[in-house]
């Protein structure tokens, strides 16, 4: 606690000696085993937060700590960044350079991808340093700044980087919020502030005025209520009282007012200005705001720096408490402070600010009316609309609020706020406020640009048929502009998409696409390209789809996940990874999560189980993280089958009721018609196969569309189910689904090969399992191949053809086994025991829980990479994957080896018998 007269180096510690060990221990332990952990400083304003952090940087880097300090400040709380900019930017040896920095926040425009920049900056630094980041005041960060304090203690936890945050009490704010994402991870510690006691509080009086403190003083200082800054703001007060020796007036606030009363007009002024202006604020601008020239200001200046009211840093001014610009700013009239608020805003936008630094002071300043200040506002959201969807749908929400209901202003403002709103997943908050706007009886364009606006709202909220409804009426009443009813075309076809008549769909969607090209409206073309790539997808013409979701991903990259799933879909892996391998080399790809989905099913696909679970697990907590759950369900789904395919039934039940979670929040009906597969494999599993036919029909009749989407590979698997329950119609129906899907897709192997195979199963047909054997040669899925060798084998059992079901059988068990998926290859193992071919064998080797060889192949590689001194950047750069796997893998690996830094992993891969 700097302080006017008299040194504070020491009293503003005066009763924290518990608390300063508790931090100088956690120090402590960050530097000696070379793992994360973060404190959080809670106290009431005053309480001596800033004190004990500003001692906890200085021991840490007495320790050899690389210190990263900043301060959050509340009226800059929505400038994305900035809290966190603060700590990174500043001090000796920056983490990043101010260009670089501005260069990540302007040139990217994801959220994911910012915050695993960021990740790679402080870690790049922990190779050499333990690093300290400190922030203080994080009750006021912004939204970015919090986004990325939520995920950056989690995914460094493997390096020696210690967060020290100190804030106010707020049960559900940043503080928390921080925490409660890391606690599970690393070790956190929470150190709250309560008031001094009476004697640290009588040491504080001393050291402050340098002798012995009277009755009178101490009966002042009761008043203080034990907060240090308080009690040192009151006895700065004595010192600036008249000759008389009277004590501060009662009428005063405590301090604070006292010391403000005996300042000269021109500096309360300036200070006034100041506190407009926010905690930090540039001289110049106070000065603008004075509306005199800063050479006529300088004495008042230097009164307020004498005063102890105010720091010099060299580029800003600073208020040197919260408290104190609070006194202050209360002082002036409300009817003034939204004046010189806005005010403020014209001045910061005529010095070239950005339009998101003066959005703070319009928030405070402007009147309904205000079209300057919506304009502002909606600037602001445009900038921050990539990387801060909410605070864009706020900035948004407030600008609606300031245009009056009889301007046509508000339809635009309007149109662009249901954007904002959808984007930040605020979809019935979006739709709501289209509503009300259409109520007002918008002109037929304006009817038409927000029903086009609310297109995506209501197909994230799986609303087709309201779609279909809404696209219809506005393009049946007309006076919508050419490129708005382009829109509305290809939104018509992307419902109808969900509907039946697909033949119809296709119409409507190669319609709308050239309509889109005719008026040469980007998004028109992006969304009839969608519309035409689902309806390939729903007929079960992969192809088509396939055609139109790499011309769609031409058109924007950002689709790049949907081309590459159509690749696969038609056998074509080698495309698929060329493409992911593109991905991975492009800095700030969009759709992180989905490329994972996309990796995902490509090594699903391949065979690899393990690596695909990684790449669920880390699709999951990146959609987590920006609070879209677009593939949440299925990935659980598919994650719960690859358990049992591994033989872990309880991670699978795990799965499943996870799933079924996720179902209740998104219950469209590809996602119900996923979970009841699910269910059906496990119902299967437990023996209860009247269950699971009944699942399987609840499939087929879920939609028709889902026995192209969802049952294209594992037909096979739902056949048996059937036949195992006698129900051969429905085995038919399955299999005669296998045939139209196959000829479909003539150049797709495994499709033709699964049509072969479910023939083979409902005719008890040798031949025609054979066939499908000789067919998926082709085919790139060895697990789709492994059980169809493994039909072939049983049913040569059955005819009593042993040496031939015996070779089948192997050749199954060998897929299996290699591919990780134990279980199947377990009950493959039991025929060719019954066939009396145990020597044939190769037993299934299940991989232990613990230890080095618990370690998947790719978790040994990363293992070894990061032992080597790799970044999880420079990890990734080798393997051509994303940093964010390499974290799923690394974060598995310290749970395996029962260990929690790099230093350790390198120290135990050092000790293996081949390194």
């Amino acid at each position: 606690m700097a302080g006017s007269g008299g040194s504070l180096s020491r009293c503003g510690l005066r009763g924290r000696e518990a608390e300063l060990e508790e931090l100088q221990a956690l120090i402590a332990l960050v530097a000696r085993t070379g793992s994360g952990g973060l404190a959080l400083l809670r106290g009431e304003p005053g309480i001596g937060k800033t004190t004990l952090l500003a001692e906890a940087v200085t021991r840490a880097r007495a320790a050899g700590f690389s210190v990263g300090l900043g301060k959050a400040d509340e009226l800059h709380r929505i400038v994305p960044l900035s809290s966190l900019a603060a700590c990174i930017l500043h001090g000796a040896e920056p983490l990043l350079s101010g260009d670089a920095f501005a260069d990540l926040a302007r040139s990217h425009d994801q959220r994911i991808w910012l915050v695993e920049r960021i990740a790679e900056a402080i870690e790049a630094r922990a190779g050499s340093v333990p690093v300290l980041i400190a922030l203080d005041d994080v009750q006021w960060a912004d939204p970015l700044s919090r986004f990325a304090l939520k995920q950056l203690p989690t995914r460094l936890w493997t390096s020696p980087v210690l967060w020290i945050l100190a804030g106010r009490p707020e049960p559900a704010g940043p503080a928390e919020e921080v925490v409660a994402a890391a606690r599970d991870t690393l070790p956190t510690v929470t150190v709250p502030l309560g008031p001094l006691s009476g004697a640290a509080i009588g040491q504080l009086a001393s050291d402050t005025v340098g002798a012995a403190v009277d009755e009178r003083v101490r009966e002042l200082l009761d008043g203080a209520g034990g907060n240090p800054f308080l009690a040192v703001e009151m006895l700065a007060g004595l010192r600036t009282a008249d000759d008389s020796g009277e004590l501060v007036p009662p009428r005063l606030v405590v301090g604070v007012r006292g010391r403000l009363s005996s300042l000269q007009p021109g500096t309360l002024r300036l200070l006034q200005m100041g506190a407009v202006l926010g905690r930090r604020f540039g001289f110049h601008d106070a000065t603008a705001l004075c509306g005199q020239p800063p050479t006529t200001l300088i004495a008042e200046l230097e009164e307020a720096v004498r005063a102890g009211l105010l720091d010099d840093d060299g580029d800003q001014l600073v208020f040197r408490h919260d408290l104190v610009r609070q006194a202050v700013y209360v002082d002036i009239p409300p009817s003034a402070r939204k004046a010189l608020h806005r005010e403020a805003a014209n001045h910061l936008v005529s010095a070239g600010r950005q339009p998101i630094d003066a959005v703070p002071h319009i928030l405070r300043g402007a009147l309904p009316g205000d079209e300057e200040a919506v304009a502002l506002l909606r600037r602001a959201a445009d900038d921050v609309l990539p990387v801060a969807p909410g605070l864009a749908a706020d900035l948004m929400v407030h600008a609606l609020e300031l245009v009056p209901s009889v301007r046509p202003l508000r339809f635009v403002v309007g149109e662009q706020a249901i954007v904002c709103l959808t984007r930040a997943g605020r979809n019935r908050e979006a739709l709501s406020t289209g509503d009300r706007l259409l109520d007002c009886r918008p002109p037929l364009e304006a009817f038409s640009r927000l029903q086009a606006a609310l297109g995506g709202t209501l197909w994230n909220m799986d609303l087709a048929g309201e779609l279909r409804r809404r696209a219809e009426a506005a393009l049946a009443i007309g006076g919508a502009a050419p490129q708005v009813g382009a829109r509305l075309a290809a939104l018509r076809a992307l419902a109808l998409s969900r509907e039946e008549d697909l033949v119809a769909a296709r119409e409507v969607g190669e319609s709308a696409l050239r309509a889109a090209t005719v008026s040469g409206d980007r998004e028109a073309h992006v969304l009839a390209l969608c519309g035409l790539g689902e309806i390939a997808l729903n007929a079960g013409e992969n192809a088509v789809a396939l055609q139109q979701f790499a011309a769609l991903s031409a058109v924007d990259s950002a689709f790049l996940p949907e081309e590459i799933v159509a690749h696969q879909h038609v056998d074509d892996f080698e495309s698929s990874e060329r493409l992911l391998l593109r991905a991975a080399d492009q800095a700030g790809s969009p759709r992180q999560a989905m490329l994972l989905w996309g990796q995902g099913q490509h090594h699903l696909a391949l065979g690899k189980l393990a690596d695909a679970d990684a790449d669920f697990v880390t699709m999951e907590r990146l959609e987590d993280d920006v609070q879209v759950p677009v593939q949440q369900v299925n990935s659980r789904v598919i994650r719960s089958q690859i358990a049992l395919l591994r033989g872990d039934p309880e991670a699978a039940r795990q799965h499943l009721a996870s799933a079924r979670e996720r179902l209740v929040a998104k219950p469209n009906p590809g996602n119900t018609a996923a979970v009841r597969f699910l269910e059906a494999v496990h119902a299967e599993a437990d023996g209860d196969i009247g269950l699971a036919i009944d699942r399987i029909r609840q499939v087929q009749q879920e939609g028709f569309f889902m026995r192209w989407r969802l049952l294209r590979n594992q037909i096979d698997a739902a056949i048996r189910m059937a036949l195992r329950g006698a129900d051969r119609e429905l085995a038919e129906d399955l299999a005669s689904q296998a045939q139209a899907y196959a000829e479909r897709n003539p150049a797709v192997p495994t499709a033709k090969g699964i049509a072969a195979q479910a023939a083979g199963l409902v005719r008890n047909d040798l031949v025609m399992l054979e066939h499908s054997v000789t067919l998926l040669k082709a085919s790139p899925r060895p697990l789709v191949r492994a059980a169809a060798h493994a039909d072939l084998g049983r049913a040569f059992l059955a005819a009593g053809r042993k040496p031939q079901a015996v070779a089948a059988l192997i050749h199954a068990h060998g897929m299996f086994a290699e591919s990780g998926a134990h279980a199947a290859a377990e009950r493959v193992r039991r025929d060719l025991a019954g066939a009396g071919a145990g020597s044939h064998r190769a037993v299934a080797m299940q991989r232990p829980v613990q230890g080095w060889e618990a370690l998947t192949a790719s978790e040994k590689k990363v293992a070894r990479l990061v032992a080597e001194g790799c970044t999880n950047r420079s990890a990734a750069d080798l393997l051509v994957v994303s940093p964010h796997t390499v974290n799923t893998h690394l974060t598995s690996v310290f749970r395996k080896l029962s260990i929690n830094s790099r230093v350790q992993l390198a120290n135990l891969v050092m000790a293996l018998p081949d390194t």
